[in-house]
């Protein structure tokens, strides 16, 4: 496979080169790279970062971490491996022990694999001694992973690199890592899409209205915002809606979020020519009603919200054991406890609904309602939604997390190299 490298932005020449003898950044301990999907950043630092270790190291140990290893592999390894080959570097990859084995001029590098998903992931790593460690999508991950891995890096002349997207200003990294890239001696570059010169203006154009509120500033700008607000502004828009489409659908689905004294909300999704339709739904609220239903009442309203069809899976809120069960027991559907990270779920929800991969049919009323009424928690200094008004919301985050992204718990919009 032959790779053709167009010219590179002066901040992306920057990252290639900072470690360098000739660069006047040499001195530097650590490289921190944020802003804007799509900007460049996470290409060039992971291309920079292998060439590094033999400008310095051989026969070393390093690290490259991500939110998970499948993300890694497809943000990171996949799109470099190409190139690294092109420039005479022969790559091993041993997928069943989560290793890269690099080799050039005889001279052989090892890198270890890593996903930092939650504060246990710490453990993995520790007892090492690497030469450098490199974070893909570094705000994402516990801060307790982040300083086990750091702490490994004891070999003289070892470097630290961090990339990520924009999060809450009040973030531990933005905190303690941009706010003092200073006095940690680290060299903090800002990306934008215009540092990313493979972009044409079509695909800039594109990014700018996948998305909207916080994450636009986040994503496309590459501000550290706080959230506020609607938390999909771009709903109250009556463009959004539509009536139910006329002819088949090839696949249909049901998710749930599920509540006793909180209300239980249930939507029927169809797939037609690509598109999911939000067709119907069932939305029962004890507290409105006056009475609670019992698990086995909320199963005969999820049978006639069916009516019949023939049902790919119903995706349930994962708290819900008995409800579950339920379901199980009877052996009609096959039944998924849904992927439930918010955040990551309230993005990939809005992307698609702003691409209309998703849509929202008229007679959806109670979805339609929450919509007008679900708001960030400004009180909060982390991202999260009020609890309140969120039951619709959660079961369409379960939808989309579960059987659109196959429950994947994260995903990347910029995975396109």
């Amino acid at each position: 496979m032959r790779v053709k490298l167009k010219t590179f932005s002066q901040k992306q020449l920057n990252v290639l080169t900072w470690w360098s003898a000739e660069s006047k950044f040499k001195n530097r301990d650590a490289i921190i790279c944020d802003g804007a999907v799509r900007s460049g950043k996470t290409f060039c630092m992971a291309l920079s970062f292998i060439i590094w270790s033999f400008y310095d190291f051989y026969n070393s140990d390093f690290a490259l971490c991500g939110k998970t290893i499948r993300s890694l592999r497809r943000n990171m390894i996949t799109p470099i491996i190409p190139v690294l080959k092109s420039l005479g570097f022969v790559c091993e990859e041993k997928l069943s022990q989560n290793t890269m084995t690099v080799s050039y001029n005889g001279v052989k590098n090892r890198f270890y694999l890593f996903g930092g998903k939650d504060e246990s992931s710490a453990s993995l790593i520790q007892g090492m001694t690497l030469s450098g460690v490199l974070f893909d999508e570094v705000a994402l991950m516990p801060r307790s992973f982040v300083e086990q891995a750091l702490a490994r890096c004891s070999v003289t002349g070892s470097r630290f690199w961090f990339n990520c997207n924009p999060e809450y200003p009040e973030h531990w990294f933005y905190l303690e890592w941009i706010k003092k890239a200073k006095d940690k001696n680290a060299l903090y570059l800002h990306f934008t899409m215009k540092d990313n010169p493979a972009l044409s203006n079509e695909v800039k154009q594109r990014y700018e209205n996948l998305y909207s509120g916080v994450f636009y500033e986040r994503f496309v700008k590459g501000r550290w915002v706080a959230v506020h607000g609607a938390v999909y502004p771009f709903m109250a828009d009556e463009k959004m809606y539509c009536d139910v489409p006329h002819g088949e659908f090839s696949q249909f689905a049901v998710s749930c979020d599920y509540g006793t004294v909180n209300p239980a909300s249930f939507g029927l999704w169809g797939k037609q020519n690509g598109v999911w339709y939000r067709i119907d739904e069932y939305y029962f609220d004890s507290r409105a009603e006056g009475f609670q239903k019992t698990d086995e009442e909320h199963y005969k309203s999820l049978c006639s919200l069916v009516s019949g069809r023939q049902i790919s899976q119903v995706v349930v809120d994962p708290s819900a054991a008995s409800f579950i069960e339920v379901i199980r027991r009877h052996g009609e559907f096959r039944v998924t406890p849904a992927q439930n990270n918010v955040v990551n779920g309230i993005r990939r929800a809005s992307q698609l609904l702003k691409d209309g991969s998703v849509k929202i049919c008229n007679n959806c009323r109670a979805i339609r309602r929450e919509f007008s009424l679900y708001r960030w928690d400004s009180a909060k200094q982390d991202d999260l939604p009020v609890k309140e008004n969120d039951h619709a919301m959660d079961d369409l985050r379960y939808f989309v997390s579960t059987v659109i992204d196959g429950g994947n718990a994260f995903f990347a919009v910029a995975a396109e190299r």
